[in-house]
C-alpha cells in the first residue's frame, strides 16, 4: 500500500459535509492531513475528526491566501499539499506522487477535471492545470483574500500526473453564495489600490458572460453552462461595483 509521509496535505475548510467525506476517504495514503476548519455549522468537523490521520485545527478566515499559509504552519512536514474541501485524488495521482523525487528548485501543478454535482463540465470548465505542491521554507501563497496562488517566484515547474476531480458546486444556491462572498472579498482587498466604475461593472459582467457561453462554448454544457456563464457574469458585475461603493466612501472619509 502507498504511503506518504514526507509531504502533509492541507485544506481549509467551512461546513464541507456534502464532499468532506469523498476527499478524506481519498488521501488515507497521506500520513498527515491538516483539515483548518473554520467555524463549520454542520458536521464537517465531526466528519474531519473520525479519520486517523487527519489534524483538525480550529481558526479564523483571513482571506484565502493568508488563511492557506496559516494553515500550513500547522503542517509538521516542509511539502506541502494545499487541496480544496471539494477536490478528491485520483490512486493514479497518489502514485505518480509517492514515486516523484521532490526538490526545493521546483513547484508542483495538479491537472484539474470540474464537475456540477456529478457531471463532468468540459467547456465553461475545462480541465485545468495550477501549482498545489510545494516546499514552505521555499514560497508559499499570495497574501490575496480571494483569486490567491502559489508564488513560482524563479522556481521550476512540472506537473504531477493524474487527474484531481473537483466537485465545485452542488446547487444553484452555492453558486449565489459564492458570488456574494467572493465579490465581497475582491472588493475588500483591492479598495483604494484598484480604480472601479458603474460602466466597468458592466462591461466586465458583459463580457464574462460573452467569453463563457460564447467563445468557451458554455452552451454545448446544456444548462449548467448557462448557469456558470450567469454566475460569472453576476460575480464579476458585482465585485466591481462593491469596489467602486468601497472606493467612494473612501474619498468621503
Amino acid at each position: 500500500m502507498t504511503k506518504i509521509s514526507h509531504i502533509s496535505c492541507v485544506m481549509i475548510v467551512k461546513n464541507a459535509e456534502p464532499t468532506l467525506r469523498d476527499v478524506l476517504d481519498a488521501l488515507h495514503s497521506f500520513q498527515e492531513v491538516i483539515v483548518y476548519s473554520n467555524n463549520s455549522t454542520d458536521k464537517t468537523d465531526t466528519i474531519a475528526a473520525s479519520y486517523p490521520n487527519v489534524k483538525l485545527i480550529q481558526g479564523e478566515f483571513i482571506g484565502f491566501g493568508p488563511t492557506k499559509n496559516l494553515a500550513a504552519s500547522h503542517a509538521t512536514n516542509s511539502w506541502i499539499f494545499s487541496l480544496d474541501a471539494d477536490e478528491v485524488v485520483t490512486k493514479e495521482f497518489i502514485e505518480n506522487l509517492a514515486q516523484t523525487k521532490l526538490s526545493k528548485e521546483y513547484v508542483y501543478s495538479i491537472l484539474r477535471t470540474n464537475f456540477y454535482k456529478k457531471r463532468e463540465i468540459k467547456h465553461c470548465w475545462a480541465a485545468d492545470e495550477i501549482i498545489r505542491i510545494y516546499n514552505k521554507e521555499v514560497t508559499a501563497f499570495t497574501d490575496k483574500h480571494v483569486h490567491e496562488h502559489i508564488m513560482q517566484k524563479s522556481l521550476k515547474k512540472t506537473m504531477i500526473l493524474g487527474l484531481i476531480k473537483h466537485y465545485t458546486y452542488t446547487s444553484i444556491e452555492e453558486f449565489i453564495n459564492k458570488a456574494n462572498t467572493y465579490s465581497t472579498l475582491f472588493a475588500q482587498n483591492n479598495a483604494g489600490k484598484k480604480s472601479s466604475s458603474p460602466s466597468k461593472a458592466f462591461f466586465n459582467g458583459a463580457y464574462s458572460f460573452i467569453k463563457t457561453y460564447f467563445f468557451k462554448q458554455g452552451f454545448r454544457d446544456g444548462y449548467v453552462g448557462l448557469l456558470i456563464a450567469y454566475s460569472h457574469m453576476v460575480t464579476n458585475f458585482y465585485k466591481y461595483l462593491k469596489l467602486y461603493e468601497l472606493n467612494e466612501e473612501l474619498k468621503r472619509k
